[in-house]
Protein backbone atom coordinates (compact mmCIF):
# COMPACT_ATOMS: atom_id res chain seq x y z
CA UNK A 1 0.00 0.00 0.00
CA UNK A 2 2.99 1.86 0.83
CA UNK A 3 4.32 2.28 -2.53
CA UNK A 4 0.45 3.03 -4.23
CA UNK A 5 0.28 6.09 -1.89
CA UNK A 6 -3.10 6.31 -0.28
CA UNK A 7 -6.46 5.41 -0.54
CA UNK A 8 -9.24 7.89 -1.83
CA UNK A 9 -10.84 7.76 1.25
CA UNK A 10 -7.31 8.14 3.35
CA UNK A 11 -6.77 11.33 1.35
CA UNK A 12 -10.35 12.39 1.50
CA UNK A 13 -10.25 12.04 5.38
CA UNK A 14 -6.88 13.50 5.71
CA UNK A 15 -8.13 16.89 3.16
CA UNK A 16 -11.27 17.00 5.63
CA UNK A 17 -9.38 17.35 9.04
CA UNK A 18 -6.70 19.71 6.62
CA UNK A 19 -3.96 17.36 7.53
CA UNK A 20 -1.42 17.00 5.53
CA UNK A 21 0.09 13.69 3.53
CA UNK A 22 3.62 12.47 2.64
CA UNK A 23 1.85 12.11 -1.01
CA UNK A 24 0.36 15.74 -1.28
CA UNK A 25 3.80 17.19 -3.19
CA UNK A 26 3.66 14.52 -5.24
CA UNK A 27 0.27 14.89 -6.23
CA UNK A 28 1.30 18.50 -6.72
CA UNK A 29 4.05 17.48 -8.60
CA UNK A 30 2.57 14.75 -10.74
CA UNK A 31 -0.59 17.64 -11.87
CA UNK A 32 2.12 19.78 -12.67
CA UNK A 33 3.94 17.71 -14.87
CA UNK A 34 0.10 16.84 -16.69
CA UNK A 35 -0.08 20.09 -16.90
CA UNK A 36 3.72 20.92 -18.68
CA UNK A 37 2.82 17.41 -20.67
CA UNK A 38 -0.23 18.88 -22.42
CA UNK A 39 1.74 22.03 -23.45
CA UNK A 40 4.13 19.84 -25.19
CA UNK A 41 2.03 17.99 -27.19
CA UNK A 42 0.64 20.97 -28.74
CA UNK A 43 4.03 21.35 -30.63
CA UNK A 44 3.96 17.58 -32.24
CA UNK A 45 2.00 19.62 -35.23
CA UNK A 46 5.58 20.85 -35.69
CA UNK A 47 7.21 17.90 -35.65
CA UNK A 48 8.33 17.86 -32.17
CA UNK A 49 7.92 14.32 -30.38
CA UNK A 50 7.69 14.01 -26.57
CA UNK A 51 8.43 11.18 -24.18
CA UNK A 52 6.99 11.75 -20.13
CA UNK A 53 8.52 10.02 -17.33
CA UNK A 54 11.82 8.49 -18.91
CA UNK A 55 13.32 6.00 -16.47
CA UNK A 56 17.18 7.20 -15.10
CA UNK A 57 19.13 4.65 -14.00
CA UNK A 58 20.00 5.90 -10.55
CA UNK A 59 16.00 5.35 -9.73
CA UNK A 60 15.16 8.62 -10.76
CA UNK A 61 13.05 9.86 -14.21
CA UNK A 62 12.83 12.75 -16.62
CA UNK A 63 9.94 14.90 -16.41
CA UNK A 64 9.71 15.15 -20.53
CA UNK A 65 12.32 14.60 -23.04
CA UNK A 66 11.15 16.39 -26.77
CA UNK A 67 12.95 15.87 -29.30
CA UNK A 68 12.68 17.84 -32.93
CA UNK A 69 14.05 19.98 -35.43
CA UNK A 70 15.24 22.32 -32.44
CA UNK A 71 16.82 18.96 -30.76
CA UNK A 72 16.60 17.80 -27.70
CA UNK A 73 15.50 19.21 -24.59
CA UNK A 74 15.10 17.59 -20.85
CA UNK A 75 12.52 19.08 -19.11
CA UNK A 76 12.64 19.41 -15.38
CA UNK A 77 9.28 20.55 -14.27
CA UNK A 78 8.59 22.16 -10.96
CA UNK A 79 5.41 23.33 -9.09
CA UNK A 80 5.06 26.28 -6.39
CA UNK A 81 2.00 27.54 -6.40
CA UNK A 82 1.90 31.01 -6.21
CA UNK A 83 5.50 31.56 -5.06
CA UNK A 84 8.23 34.34 -6.63
CA UNK A 85 10.89 32.00 -7.85
CA UNK A 86 14.45 33.76 -8.47
CA UNK A 87 16.71 31.57 -10.95
CA UNK A 88 20.50 31.69 -10.88
CA UNK A 89 23.35 29.99 -12.89
CA UNK A 90 23.21 26.66 -10.55
CA UNK A 91 20.68 27.69 -7.79
CA UNK A 92 17.15 28.98 -7.11
CA UNK A 93 15.36 30.73 -4.47
CA UNK A 94 11.12 30.26 -3.98
CA UNK A 95 9.94 32.73 -1.77
CA UNK A 96 13.41 34.13 -0.94
CA UNK A 97 14.46 30.51 0.76
CA UNK A 98 16.99 28.85 1.07
CA UNK A 99 18.56 27.92 -2.29
CA UNK A 100 18.18 24.94 -4.31
CA UNK A 101 19.91 23.18 -7.04
CA UNK A 102 17.19 23.21 -9.74
CA UNK A 103 19.49 24.57 -12.54
CA UNK A 104 22.34 22.02 -11.67
CA UNK A 105 20.60 19.30 -11.67
CA UNK A 106 19.07 20.06 -14.82
CA UNK A 107 22.33 20.39 -16.29
CA UNK A 108 22.85 16.94 -15.11
CA UNK A 109 19.71 15.24 -16.80
CA UNK A 110 20.72 17.01 -20.00
CA UNK A 111 24.28 15.86 -19.73
CA UNK A 112 22.49 12.13 -19.19
CA UNK A 113 20.78 12.38 -21.89
CA UNK A 114 23.39 13.60 -24.21
CA UNK A 115 25.73 10.41 -23.74
CA UNK A 116 22.59 8.23 -23.48
CA UNK A 117 21.43 9.53 -26.84
CA UNK A 118 25.13 9.63 -28.17
CA UNK A 119 26.12 6.10 -27.42
CA UNK A 120 23.08 4.70 -28.58
CA UNK A 121 23.04 6.55 -32.29
CA UNK A 122 26.66 7.06 -32.48
CA UNK A 123 26.26 10.41 -33.40
CA UNK A 124 26.64 13.92 -31.84
CA UNK A 125 23.09 14.65 -30.19
CA UNK A 126 22.36 18.33 -29.10
CA UNK A 127 20.87 18.31 -25.80
CA UNK A 128 19.68 21.51 -23.44
CA UNK A 129 18.39 21.77 -20.28
CA UNK A 130 14.94 23.46 -19.42
CA UNK A 131 13.39 24.39 -16.44
CA UNK A 132 9.65 24.66 -16.25
CA UNK A 133 7.52 26.68 -13.31
CA UNK A 134 4.09 25.88 -13.25
CA UNK A 135 1.46 28.14 -11.16
CA UNK A 136 4.35 30.84 -9.99
CA UNK A 137 3.43 34.23 -9.49
CA UNK A 138 6.60 35.57 -10.68
CA UNK A 139 9.64 34.39 -12.41
CA UNK A 140 12.80 35.94 -12.45
CA UNK A 141 16.27 34.74 -13.86
CA UNK A 142 19.53 35.85 -13.22
CA UNK A 143 20.85 38.11 -16.24
CA UNK A 144 24.43 34.90 -16.01
CA UNK A 145 21.90 32.88 -16.43
CA UNK A 146 22.01 31.31 -19.95
CA UNK A 147 23.01 27.75 -20.01
CA UNK A 148 19.43 26.79 -19.04
CA UNK A 149 16.17 27.76 -20.73
CA UNK A 150 13.67 29.14 -18.08
CA UNK A 151 9.77 29.01 -18.36
CA UNK A 152 6.66 28.98 -16.88
CA UNK A 153 4.34 26.10 -17.84
CA UNK A 154 2.21 28.22 -21.00
CA UNK A 155 6.12 29.90 -22.24
CA UNK A 156 7.36 25.95 -23.14
CA UNK A 157 5.57 26.60 -26.63
CA UNK A 158 8.94 29.27 -27.60
CA UNK A 159 10.44 26.16 -28.35
CA UNK A 160 8.28 25.07 -30.86
CA UNK A 161 9.93 27.52 -33.83
CA UNK A 162 13.28 25.86 -33.10
CA UNK A 163 14.58 24.15 -35.97
CA UNK A 164 18.16 23.54 -37.62
CA UNK A 165 19.47 20.86 -35.25
CA UNK A 166 18.08 18.14 -36.39
CA UNK A 167 16.72 17.01 -40.21
CA UNK A 168 13.35 15.07 -39.65
CA UNK A 169 15.27 11.79 -40.25
CA UNK A 170 17.56 12.13 -37.40
CA UNK A 171 14.29 13.65 -35.13
CA UNK A 172 13.03 9.98 -35.92
CA UNK A 173 16.45 8.38 -35.49
CA UNK A 174 16.73 9.82 -31.80
CA UNK A 175 13.14 9.47 -30.81
CA UNK A 176 13.37 5.75 -32.03
CA UNK A 177 16.50 5.51 -29.44
CA UNK A 178 14.73 7.41 -26.85
CA UNK A 179 11.46 5.45 -26.66
CA UNK A 180 13.37 2.08 -25.21
CA UNK A 181 13.46 2.08 -21.91
CA UNK A 182 16.44 -0.53 -21.41
CA UNK A 183 18.98 2.41 -23.35
CA UNK A 184 18.09 4.76 -20.35
CA UNK A 185 18.21 1.54 -17.83
CA UNK A 186 21.80 0.97 -18.82
CA UNK A 187 22.75 4.79 -18.78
Amino acid sequence: MAARGPSTVQRAWSKLLKRSSEWDSWYVGLDGERRVGRELQRLSGQGWRVLHGVPKSNGGDIDHLLIGPGGVFTINTKCHQGASVWVGDEMAKVNGGRPVPYAAASKAEAAYVRRVLESHTGAVVPVEPVLVFVGVAALQRAATQYTVRIYQEREVSALGPLSGKLTADQVEQVYAVARHRRAWLRG
